[in-house]
């Protein structure tokens, strides 16, 4: 007879764990497994990162779950190894090989392959993605072998380098993008440039925003450790405002802030706005500036800011 399943006793945690995805598992799976380690009430992530590729997810707990949707919209750099003279039927490794061609590339080809897909590009979404129509998942319908038209999209690779790994076909492929780009396209479409087709065979996220891959914790790692070392991991919710102007209110007008009232001062207009109280100094929410009037946007709950001072002042 199986043992009872030991029930997890949740609780209120507050925070941002910048987490270093393993292999094999989706950006969900990551998230529960997180959630189930720190106990914790409510959780999101920042937007998703394919099974087969590692590194940066930012994954967030409670208050920090209404500023998540700020990093959707960052830009990201990726590392990816692409074998050249095969596609695939997926871009990737997972996928059947559905055509072979002779290599044949110079340190000149690709020169002109960086310099053609660095800038503003389009691009096909590819069938096996998240990407809905119709309500449904273009990975469904690729698995049921339909293909859909799909509209190209605007994207921009920020910056691109290509390099031959010695003595293989292998192309090595640094990119920083913004969001919407989908690294195996970028491959695929770098091999048919060059002439002979290419797919991945490796990914890998290291940076996203102002995160990168060297402040992650593994899984492994936070499994290892204690409860309050993994409380520790947690950076605080502003953590994903770092780039908002800063606005600190006192007592009287943080408390009507609180409550969404707008405030005057002599601010200068700026549409991303991190508000924080003086006493004690605790992160309020955010907000716009708009002809000196500092208008609410997102806000923390007072029991959330207390439940967040307590986490930051815990040893």
């Amino acid at each position: 007879m199986n043992a009872p399943r030991t029930r997890v006793q949740r609780r209120p945690v507050h925070g941002v764990l910048l987490l270093d995805k393993p292999l094999g598992l989706s950006s969900n799976q990551a998230l529960q497994k997180a959630k189930w380690l720190l106990r914790a009430e409510k959780a999101g992530h920042t937007g998703t990162l394919d099974p087969l590729a590692t590194g940066v997810l930012p994954l967030c707990f409670g208050a920090a779950t209404k500023f998540s949707q700020l990093h959707l919209d960052a830009d990201k750099t990726y590392e990816a190894v692409a074998r050249l003279g095969a596609r695939t039927s997926t871009g990737d490794a997972e996928g059947e090989v559905i055509e072979r061609r002779e290599v044949a590339v110079s340190d000149d080809d690709l020169a002109r392959a960086e310099a053609r897909f660095t800038g503003p590009i389009r691009q096909v979404p590819p069938m096996h993605s998240a990407l809905k129509k119709d309500g449904k998942a273009l990975y469904e319908y690729a698995r049921e072998g339909v293909e859909v038209d799909r509209a190209p999209r605007d994207v921009v690779i920020h910056s691109l380098s290509i390099a031959r790994v010695a003595g293989t076909d292998d192309l090595r492929i640094r990119a920083t993008v913004s969001k919407g780009t989908y690294i195996r396209t970028l491959g695929e479409d770098i091999g048919e440039a060059l002439g002979c087709g290419a797919h991945l065979v490796a990914l890998r996220r290291i940076a996203t925003g102002g995160f990168h891959a060297s402040q992650c914790v593994t899984l492994a790692a936070l499994e290892a450790m204690d409860e309050a070392d993994r409380i520790a991991q947690l950076l605080p919710p502003e953590a994903l405002v770092a780039d908002h102007t800063r606005v600190t209110l006192g007592a009287e007008d943080a408390g009507r802030f609180l409550s969404g009232l707008r405030r005057r001062g002599g601010w200068a207009d700026s549409p991303a706005v991190a508000v924080f109280g003086d006493r004690p100094r605790a992160f309020l929410g955010t907000a716009h500036v708009q002809s000196g009037e500092l208008i609410p946007g997102r806000l923390l709950s007072p029991i959330e800011i207390q439940q967040t001072l307590l986490t930051e002042a815990t040893p």
